[in-house]
């Protein structure tokens, strides 16, 4: 994961206060987009994570377990607030995490241009929350459905799989062992083993075998 970048101090702005804001991105080439469009605007103060910034902005692709991971460890510092820009979101639970981890403000990438960027920066400093309406509905569909298969463990249906636990059963079902799914998926056996353990203690089954043949008998894969 890229570092933030560090822009130092500038006062010949003269426009009083700024925000502080550090910039993290894995692609160097989003990294320095971020930092370019944000470093022209004068109510901005580029600094590095050591400097207790204001506002953490968080520019990816997609949600993989490193970002999570980096997110997770934002929301436990509370000297500031994360935001997230954003290629898209995989599935609802997706975004959930996302949420889960502390994000308050949400951007898509592709409409993250100068004005949307400085919008959502001085957003997330004065603590508000930015969620884009049709991704609200999507968390709101997604907790729905969460909501329904806690209440009845019976109505089993697909919604109860992300997308990448669908596709990592299926490959059980085939026969593949955890180094071939890795290897199939482009994910680690790490994580692997963690979504497969994730389905298997969500749906309380007994193992591997058992989570196969009940996603096949409810329709799941």
């Amino acid at each position: 994961m890229a570092q933030p970048d560090y822009n130092g101090p500038d006062s010949s702005s003269g426009a009083g206060e700024r925000v502080t804001v550090a910039v993290y991105a894995p692609d160097p080439i989003l990294h320095v987009g971020v930092v370019h469009q944000l470093r022209q605007r004068p109510e901005i103060e580029l600094v590095d994570a050591a400097d207790g910034p204001r506002v953490s902005l968080v520019a990816v692709d997609s949600v993989d377990d490193e970002t999570a991971a980096l997110l997770y460890r934002l929301r436990h510092d509370s000297s500031t607030r994360t935001g997230l820009v954003v290629g898209t979101f995989e599935s609802g639970d997706a975004l959930q995490r996302v949420i889960e981890c502390g994000v308050t403000a949400v951007l898509r990438r592709s409409e993250a241009d100068q004005d949307r960027l400085l919008r959502l920066v001085l957003a997330i400093a004065n603590g508000e929350g930015v969620l884009p309406g049709d991704l609200l509905a999507k968390l709101l569909d997604h907790v729905g459905s969460l909501q329904r298969s806690a209440l009845d463990p019976h109505a089993v249906s697909l919604s109860t799989l992300t997308s990448r636990e669908a596709d990592m059963l299926r490959l059980v079902s085939e026969g593949l062992d955890t180094a071939e799914i890795a290897r199939k998926t482009s994910y680690s056996e790490r994580t692997v083993k963690n979504v497969l353990h994730e389905i298997i203690t969500r749906l309380h089954l007994r193992n591997r075998t058992h989570a196969v043949g009940y996603a096949l008998r409810n329709g799941l894969i």
